[in-house]
């Protein structure tokens, strides 16, 4: 009954056909945009399985060479 009334309130303000509307309206946009190809999407995450190990160990050495810096300034 709840259900009914809640549906009832919804599409007398209009709201789902607006949703429906929205639903619509992406459907086509998806129909517009190009999708990789199979070789374009294993080269694309390649690179960024490769980009994200570099930015590990960049990470790591900048940390190595701080933490030793520190050290040696306050040992002092």
């Amino acid at each position: 009954m709840v259900v009914g009334v809640v549906f009832s309130l919804l599409w007398w303000k209009g709201y789902l056909v607006r949703l429906s509307n929205y639903v619509q309206l992406t459907k086509e946009e998806l129909r517009k945009c190009t999708w990789p190809t199979w070789d374009e999407l294993k080269g694309s995450t390649l690179l960024i399985a490769v980009s994200i190990v570099a930015l590990g160990i960049f990470t790591t050495v900048v940390d190595y060479v701080f933490v030793n810096v520190v050290h040696f300034i306050s040992k002092r």
